[in-house]
């Protein structure tokens, strides 16, 4: 600390200001009494140190125990601050630190004791204990900030070189812990209090949210903050929303129960954020979510999953998944109930005989609204979808065959003609519902059957709706089975399409005969093996027709040697020109229909037995086509009696007076609905083509493996065939290859066998 003295100044220098802490004092050369003369500084060391006053330091103690004592007692200090700072660091100089610190130390700690009287007044109610005791922590941490900053010398040389020794903020901690805080009494009350606040506020009430603040923030600071009240409040919290879970889980429905959790959970992350510690939020939460979530998983789901589900509640199901998603094995356990109600609810779907009519549409509306579930309310969870295609997978194959009969006759009412419900964007996205549910059916040869007999309809009465949506699921059907599955499909495609060929030339052919026939005919090439198998009958055709017929055989066999022609008379149609009283007609008719109707050129009126004899028409399909004629809208016929049905005895005659605003009427043959012998007939075909299909794979793996043990060789087969077969029905498809000599056991080794060349 360097003086400058100019020469018209007479130096005043005190004891305690002429030198630095290095012992130099500056001292300025005089100055000439001439103007304009150089001024010379000169910088030498003490020879001696200066000494202080007697009863400096004592004086100077007095000084600053005063001015402690006013900071502690509220009222104003005598003495200049700065002053009182410069003292502290003069007496730091001369090496009183030690002393200096055990006195200040002494009187903070004399004033903390002191303060304890106030907290020992049993009248005080808990709220205005808590006040003073806020008020005391407040005025504490005023008082210590205030002390520190006149000895902040003492803090920052002799308290920092000395490790042991706590600062001078750290030593109003240490006095406050131990002299009010610790006090088991004061403690007790403190932290009842506070957790009765929290209480109240957890009940609704209203709380001094700074004034909790405050405290918590005291026994952090003061390190009492885990052991005095987090173990306690964690306690409390566990036995409150224990009691809580138990009691509304009782009185509230799911819904209800789920949003009072995630109230639950907010209001206690806000109470984190508001006057909580930090280090508090975990244990907290996971407590809360413990004891309304964890201890009741398997209740909440049993008692509202299928409530959420069967009303579609999105936003609950949201919820729900978002607080199982906190608690430990919370999802899992979701996924599990979400698996078994997907297996349920579809089971009724596919297991009930009477719903089989809209089995497809529920089973389509289903999945889409599972499908939002998982993609709106679980966050698209890859186990969860996972798990929905599992289920949906098991519930259908639980009733094998009749969900993949059920899905192919669904698909041809959408593709047949008249289904004008949806443009073409909505049937591709019909379609391609169609196909996740056929996805998951095991016997997919059962639904390509019947497909396959429902497309020949279609095809060759011309029903179908699009060629574009037709050839838009075969390329599906592809795409999901290969070629392979739809090759006979395409075939029929692709018969339609030589056909039309084959006509064109046909007619050119046609022109060139010298006797050109009054009728048109148009003929559908099928090859055999594309199409289902229909069931030759015999019918008497008029002569004009079997001459046609004669013609084009003798046209397609002279192109086609070596092929045969099998007519089918049952999916003929023929359009036939009529009058009536009204005037002339057209009549779009079946091949039966036309017979029936060309007998009345004949004759005015015919029994069901002489119409019998006349076409040669099997009993049960001319009584079908006697009611399209004579009980349908378009009644051409009169029947007498007059009935629904037909009865032996009927006579019939033509309607002369039959009216119609069309000029063509289409007549539709009264459809037997498919009978169930016929539909087991179709399903006995899938099974035998399938012991065709077994049989040439045990075949072609023995052939490959020479040798082959029993277990090893029906893991491979199932391994390579596409439909569902029980172990049994391998066995005896084995048991006939060993008969018709393809294969043998092994003497020594029954489960053994060798392949036969």
């Amino acid at each position: 600390m360097a003086e400058d003295i100019r020469q018209d100044k007479k130096a005043n220098f005190s004891a305690l200001t002429e030198h630095n802490n290095n012992g130099v004092t500056k001292i300025s050369g005089l100055a000439s009494n001439k103007t304009g003369a150089s001024k010379k500084l000169v910088i030498k060391n003490f020879k001696d140190r200066p000494k202080l006053a007697d009863n400096y330091t004592e004086d100077t103690w007095l000084k600053l125990r005063d001015a402690v004592g006013a900071i502690q007692n509220s009222t104003s200090i005598k003495y200049n601050l700065e002053e009182l700072y410069q003292a502290v660091e003069n007496l730091c100089s001369y090496k009183v630190s030690p002393t200096l610190y055990k006195q200040l130390r002494q009187v903070c700690e004399d004033h903390v004791q002191a303060q304890i009287h106030q907290f020992r007044e049993e009248s005080l109610d808990s709220l205005s204990f808590l006040k003073r005791m806020n008020r005391c922590w407040q005025d504490h941490c005023r008082q210590t900030i205030m002390i520190r900053s006149i000895f902040l010398f003492l803090d920052r040389t002799y308290v920092l070189q000395n490790s042991l020794l706590p600062s001078i903020w750290d030593t109003g901690l240490e006095l406050f812990r131990n002299h009010i805080v610790s006090d088991g009494a004061v403690q007790k009350r403190t932290v009842d209090g506070i957790l009765e606040q929290i209480e109240h506020e957890r009940n609704g009430e209203t709380v001094d949210r700074s004034l909790l603040r405050s405290l918590l923030g005291m026994l952090s600071d003061l390190q009492v903050y885990k052991e005095s009240f987090e173990e306690r409040f964690l306690m409390e919290t566990n036995r409150l929303y224990a009691a809580e879970g138990q009691r509304l889980m009782q009185e509230r429905d799911v819904p209800e129960y789920l949003h009072h959790v995630a109230r639950r959970l907010e209001e206690e992350n806000d109470r984190v954020i508001s006057y909580l510690d930090q280090s508090t939020q975990k244990p907290l939460i996971s407590n809360v979510e413990k004891q309304l979530l964890g201890e009741h998983m398997t209740a909440i789901l049993q008692k509202g999953l299928s409530i959420l589900l069967d009303g579609n509640r999105v936003m609950e199901l949201a919820l729900l998944y978002q607080l199982f998603s906190k608690v430990k094995g919370g999802l899992p356990t979701l996924l599990q109930h979400w698996r078994d109600y997907i297996k349920s609810f579809g089971g009724e779907i596919v297991g009930t005989p009477e719903k089989d009519k809209d089995m497809v549409q529920d089973l389509l509306d289903f999945k889409d609204k599972m499908d939002n579930v998982a993609q709106g309310c679980f966050n698209r969870n890859e186990s969860f979808i996972n798990a929905m295609k599992e289920a949906f997978e098991a519930f259908i194959n639980n009733r094998p065959n009749k969900p993949a009969e059920l899905i192919a006759k669904y698909v041809d009412c959408k593709l047949r003609a008249g289904n004008k419900e949806a443009t073409e964007e909505e049937m591709e996205r019909i379609l391609d519902k169609i196909m996740i549910i056929f996805r998951f059916i095991h016997g997919k040869d059962v639904f390509e059957a019947f497909y396959k007999k429902d497309l020949a309809k279609r095809l060759l009465v011309g029903k179908s709706a699009s060629v574009d949506a037709e050839k838009s699921m075969l390329s599906k059907l592809k795409h999901e089975c290969g070629a392979a599955f739809t090759s006979k499909l395409e075939g029929m495609f692709k018969d339609m399409e030589l056909s039309k060929d084959v006509m064109i030339q046909y007619k050119q052919y046609t022109q060139n005969q010298s006797e050109p026939s009054q009728l048109e005919l148009t003929v559908n090439i099928l090859t055999m093996g594309y199409w289902p198998s229909y069931t030759p009958m015999e019918v008497h055709l008029p002569p004009e027709m079997v001459k046609l017929q004669e013609v084009f055989k003798l046209f397609y066999l002279g192109k086609h040697s070596g092929r045969k022609l099998q007519w089918q008379p049952t999916l003929g149609h023929a359009v036939l020109k009529t009058e009536f009283k009204e005037g002339k007609k057209e009549l779009q008719v079946s091949l039966f229909q036309t017979l029936v109707l060309l007998m009345f050129n004949e004759g005015e009126e015919f029994s069901v037995e002489e119409i019998k004899s006349a076409t040669g028409i099997e009993e049960g399909e001319l009584r079908r086509t006697l009611q399209s004629l004579a009980c349908g809208k378009a009644r051409v016929l009169n029947k007498s009696p007059r009935g629904k049905d037909i009865e032996d005895g009927d006579r019939f005659n033509f309607n002369n007076d039959f009216r119609h605003k069309l000029f063509r009427i289409k007549i539709n043959q009264i459809q037997m609905k498919e009978t169930v012998e016929e539909q087991v007939s179709t399903t006995e075909r899938v099974f035998q083509d399938r012991q065709y299909q077994i049989d040439a794979a045990v075949v072609r793996i023995m052939k490959m493996r020479k040798t082959l043990g029993h277990n090893l060789l029906v893991s491979e087969l199932y391994n390579q065939l596409k439909f569902p077969v029980k172990p049994g029905d391998l066995k005896k498809r084995i048991e006939s290859l060993i008969d018709r000599d393809y294969m043998e056991r092994d003497k020594e080794s029954p489960n053994q066998y060798h392949y036969v060349a």
